[in-house]
């Protein structure tokens, strides 16, 4: 009676060494590849995953002589303290309030990009717009920004020659609060709505030439063949981009946003990203910074397994 057992995990035992030497087999056999991941691999453990260990700091009394180990438990202390905070539902509020607003705009902006190049054959209109569209990319936020400001400068900016050149007053735009959002939104939507078509352009390049025959053969518009052909070829590719982005609807892009904000539009450009730099490495209250930040990426991680959870029972196509 206990034969069969033993003989079932001498067996399991066999299998496992075989899988083992079959392993290393392959490792010598393709050792190139196995090397050429290896930096890769190193960046993402020492900057990735090491630091994680830094998030201990949310939960102590961080003190910089003492170390994060050394220094006392704090507990929820500075979560209890953000919750708490009369910024909280100011911060909440921006954080949110400019990210869906990007999201709206950014993401059916390239969508639309590639659908309209696509349907242009070839010319040399095609390729000016497409270089057009996507040389803003490779500029950097700092110059980014730079050019934002002299454009709307008050006093010597191009928009205020042209308002001028119509009989219009130029108000201080990013002075204004309420303008501050859709400065923000629609100039990275210039910036980076050319990059992001290139992505949709190769996914329609990878849409069956069958498919377009088929609809010409069956007399369909152009409005048919993109709703009918073009949107299901790029529907997988969509999915994926939605839920990243989603997955970091919190991470507002923390440079533009701090270089582009002054006192007098800082009651809507206060995003929680700004805040932990300013509570944290300029402050030097370290464990509230690492609190705060702490709360924001376990938002994004909950939003990002809602969404993909959405995704997989609604279309099938998931990150995982």
């Amino acid at each position: 009676m206990n034969a069969l057992p033993a003989q079932g995990d001498a067996s399991r035992a066999r299998s496992a060494v075989r899988r083992e030497k079959t392993a290393w087999k392959k490792i010598r056999r393709h050792w190139q590849f196995y090397l050429l991941i290896l930096l890769p691999l190193a960046n993402l453990v020492i900057f990735k995953y090491i630091p994680m260990f830094g998030v201990a700091m949310a939960f102590k009394d961080y003190n910089v002589v003492k170390g994060i180990w050394g220094s006392s438990w704090a507990g929820f202390k500075y979560f209890n303290l953000f919750f708490h905070n009369p910024y909280f539902g100011i911060l909440m509020k921006n954080t949110l309030g400019i990210s869906l607003y990007h999201l709206a705009v950014g993401f059916p902006g390239p969508i639309i990009l590639a659908l309209a190049l696509n349907e242009i054959r070839g010319g040399l209109f095609k390729r000016t717009v497409q270089l057009v569209t996507y040389a803003p990319y490779f500029i950097s936020t700092v110059i980014m920004v730079s050019i934002i400001m002299i454009a709307l400068s008050p006093t010597t900016g191009i928009v205020k020659t042209i308002m001028h050149a119509f009989g219009a007053e130029m108000p201080n735009f990013l002075g204004i609060p309420a303008y501050f959002k859709s400065i923000y939104v629609w100039s990275d939507l210039w910036q980076n709505v050319g990059y992001g078509a290139v992505i949709y352009l190769a996914a329609l390049s990878g849409i069956d030439p069958h498919l377009y025959e088929a609809t010409k053969v069956d007399g369909a518009s152009r409005l048919q063949k993109i709703v009918n052909v073009d949107l299901p070829g790029i529907l997988p590719t969509a999915t994926i981009l939605l839920i990243l982005n989603v997955g970091n609807i919190m991470q507002v892009g923390f440079e533009k946003i701090y270089l582009m904000q002054n006192p007098l539009n800082a009651g809507s450009s206060e995003v929680i990203s700004t805040y932990v730099y300013k509570m944290g490495p300029l402050d030097s209250n370290f464990s509230f910074g690492a609190a705060v930040g702490l709360f924001n990426s376990v938002v994004n991680l909950i939003l990002l397994l809602i969404v993909n959870f959405i995704a997989k029972r609604i279309s099938s196509n998931s990150l995982w």
